[in-house]
This record gives structure tokens, sequence and C-alpha cells, in this order.
């Protein structure tokens, strides 16, 4: 079987991905499906990182299986190897039957996971898409935790983890990649797109533009809260995250701490200096400050209900009760795993 091509795109969540995937997928050439996380559990066998919380020993196993690929011939390379056979299959065999034959893979998580990644699919393609971090800080804490910025970063601070992780590959190159920004994204969509069609050597498709019309998948994890509402990219988004902060200024103080906590070097390859992230505060609005409604969907929902359970499932009487279901389930599904 012949290897697969394969795009990545490399983003942070709520950066506009979904946006980007749906008009990419939308190419008469281009076949993709929502979040398969195929790559992240890979990053984690052992040999390069390990799962602390694994169902198994995992300081035996990460021993084991780096004395084992000591004994390979060529080493790491070998095992690597042995992990695209995996993924390759798994690629290929989703592209076979249909009239596709390039898979778009879509998982913010492997943005956490590039050195890996990059090691072992160094001739894949790869799309960078960034936006401007405060951003997407606004739209992850309106969309999982209804504006509680302090309570989104302190889960997951998202700002500062995915910022230097995108960083280092815009700037060392290890593998051919197109960096595409949301803003401009939005702004121009076919020029980008023409960039991007260029870069993968397909036909340029104007249309994919219009990826309500053209874009069809099947359900999966994904993160569909607000491209699903137009057909085409929209710009109304853009200064959203400005006005919230001009409205408070407790959010703003925090926005200043992540963006202290970053490294310029690291901010200049996404194409800001830390002035320049924080200037837009300083400009006068012509509409004045408003609050952001919290977005409401069913997804969202479902996010917000397992985050509010996860909060309180280590307390009393909630965390026993829960222990007390899941060692139930065990107890009855142990004939069946």
């Amino acid at each position: 079987m012949n290897a697969p091509r394969i795009l990545y795109v490399i983003s942070p969540p709520r950066s506009g991905s979904t946006l980007l995937q749906r008009m990419l997928g939308s190419h008469s050439r281009i076949l993709t499906r929502p979040e398969p996380h195929v790559i992240t559990p890979l990053a984690y066998l052992g040999f390069h990182d390990r799962v602390d919380a694994a169902p198994y020993d995992h300081i035996n196993a990460a021993e084991a299986i780096r004395s084992f690929v000591d004994d390979l011939p060529n080493k790491e390379r070998d095992y690597l190897e042995a992990l695209r056979s995996y993924t390759d299959t798994l690629y290929g065999r989703i592209l076979h039957g249909s009239s596709r034959d390039l898979f778009l893979d879509k998982t913010p998580a492997y943005a956490l996971v590039l050195p890996f990644l990059t090691k072992l699919y160094p001739d894949a393609s790869y799309v960078v898409l960034t936006r401007h971090p405060l951003a997407v800080m606004s739209s992850y804490a309106n969309s999982f935790f209804g504006g509680d910025w302090r309570a989104a970063n302190a889960y997951n601070p998202i700002v500062n983890r995915y910022i230097p992780a995108m960083a280092r590959p815009l700037r060392e190159r290890p593998v051919s990649l197109v960096h595409v920004s949301y803003e401009q994204l939005v702004a121009d969509p076919t020029a980008q797109l023409e960039r991007i069609f260029l870069y993968l050597g397909v036909d340029n498709e104007p249309g994919a533009v219009e990826y309500g019309k053209r874009f069809q998948t099947s359900k999966g994890m994904g993160d569909p809260i607000g491209v699903g509402q137009h057909e085409r990219p929209v710009s109304s988004s853009l200064s959203k995250w400005v006005e919230e902060l001009k409205a408070d200024p407790h959010k703003r103080a925090l926005a200043e701490q992540i963006v202290e906590r970053l490294e310029p070097a690291d901010l200049c390859e996404w194409g800001y200096t830390p002035r320049e992230l924080l200037e837009p505060l300083s400009e006068t609005s012509n509409g004045g400050s408003a609050r952001l409604r919290p977005k409401t969907n069913s997804y969202v929902l479902q996010r917000r209900v397992l985050l509010a359970l996860r909060k309180q499932v280590r307390k009393q009487p909630l965390g026993r009760l829960v222990r007390r279901v899941r060692y139930a389930c065990d107890v009855l599904l142990r004939d069946s795993l």
C-alpha cells in the first residue's frame, strides 16, 4: 500500500481551525473528519512521553519499550516506522473507496506533540493556523466557562501552552509548512485558500470558500460552536475580545498577566510584539464596551456540565457516589472487557 498523503492543521482550540477544515474539506481532493486524535496516544506510549495515569505500569512500560527499541537495528527510526505503519493503515483505509487522495487531520492537541509528529511524518503537509492569543482566550472562556476567564485559564492555560509549542516549528521549520492567520483568513478567505492549495499542489477551487454548501463529513469529536451558523467566513468576531476586556478590568488584568508570561520571541512568530498584542485595548471605541453573551447550544451545555461535575467529583457526597457507581459498573462489565 502506498503511503497516503496527509495534511495536518496545527492550531490552538478556538482559533478558527474548524472553519479552515470545512473550507479545505470542500476541495474535491481533500477528505477529512472531525478530530480523529490518532497521533496523541502514540506520543505517550513510553518511548517519547509517559502517561502517568495509564491503566498499566507506565514506569516499567517506558523502561521496557526503550530497551526493546535500543535492540532494533535502526533504533528510534525503526520504532517510528512501525508507528507510521499503523497510522498509514488508518489514514489509507479511510481514503480507500473515496474519490479523494489527501486526508486532512485537524486535531488541536497535536500542537502540543509537534516534535513527535514532525518526526513521525516529516514529509506530510502542515498548515499552521494562528489567531490573536487574547481572541483565542476570549472564545475559549465564553464557549465553555460562561465568560469566566480565571476559571478557564486555571483549567487550561491555552495561550501559555500553545504559543510556545507552535512558535518553535514556525521558527525552526523542521518540516514544510504554510502559516495562515485567522484574521487574514476571514478577511480574504479566497486568497488564503489559494495560498494553501498552491502549497499542497492541488487545483485552486475558489468555491471551497462556500463551505456551508459543499462540506460534508460524519459526526465526531470537534468544536462546531460557531462555524455552523454561516455558509462562508465572516469577520464579525474579530474585535469582540477587545470590547469584552474594556468592559471588565479584572479580565483585562488577567490578560496582561497572560501576555507577561509569554516569550517575545515566541510572540514574534505569531506576528506580534507584547505591546502590539495589547494595543487594541488603548484604541478609542466608537460603539462603547459591551459584555459578551456566552454561547449556548447542546455542545456547550454538555461541556459545561462535565466541567462543573469534574470540579465537584472529589467532594463528598458526590465523589463517593460516583466511585460507588464506577465500582458497580466495573463489576457488571468485567466479563465484557
